[in-house]
């Protein structure tokens, strides 16, 4: 039986984070309430405050649930030996359009304007893009061993500069700034050919 409770118990808590995903991607931050996402999972409302204790716990929790699957996700791509620097990075223009469909970019940029005032979320986006980030220094610090890049540029600043366009194309692509005709994603691909020198002999 208490198998079984348990299992009820995280089936629950599961429905709630999903819940306030959809509610977050829908309604903004701004316009997020426990209300509406005990309506969205059909649950009474205090379900909320007994699995997550309040909207900001619940909101971490989300955010926490959805960044270690992407940091997941990232780690495997980055320690598969038989891609190439430009297939993994193909494969992270990938991500990115399943990420904004997914709702999670949404997310992330909702809950990153809310760390600018709120302490707990800051520090929470912040260690999520720390943990990114040290996955892409280690990727830099493996290309600049094998590859000459213009600037001698050290690991760290590559890393920077690649989370900063990765992070700033979410959010001009939510923006909808694509639609005004700037061509973020297909900018970001095509700089992607760019990073095996047997791209540039092909003359891709």
């Amino acid at each position: 039986m208490a198998r079984v409770t348990a299992e009820k118990v995280e089936l629950t808590r599961s429905s709630i984070l999903e819940a306030a995903r959809e509610v977050l991607q829908e309604q903004g931050f701004a316009n997020l309430s426990t209300r509406s996402i005990a309506t969205t999972a059909n649950v009474p409302l205090s379900q909320i405050q007994y699995h997550f204790g309040s909207k900001d716990g619940l909101l971490l929790s989300l955010y926490e649930h959805m960044n270690n699957q992407l940091l997941d996700r990232q780690t495997r791509m980055f320690s598969d030996p038989n891609l190439s620097f430009s297939e993994k990075w193909n494969l992270a223009c990938d991500f990115l359009d399943a990420d904004i469909d997914s709702g999670y970019v949404r997310v992330f940029q909702e809950l990153t304007a809310a760390g600018w005032s709120n302490p707990d979320i800051g520090d929470a986006v912040r260690h999520g893009i720390v943990g990114w980030f040290e996955l892409l220094q280690d990727q830099a610090q493996k290309y600049l061993s094998t590859h000459e890049l213009i600037g001698s540029f050290k690991a760290k600043e590559l890393a920077a500069l690649v989370s900063a366009v990765f992070v700033g194309a979410e959010s001009a692509i939510l923006l909808g700034l694509e639609d005004r005709g700037i061509p973020y994603r297909q900018a970001l691909r095509r700089f992607g050919t760019l990073l095996d020198p047997a791209n540039k002999l092909e003359g891709v």
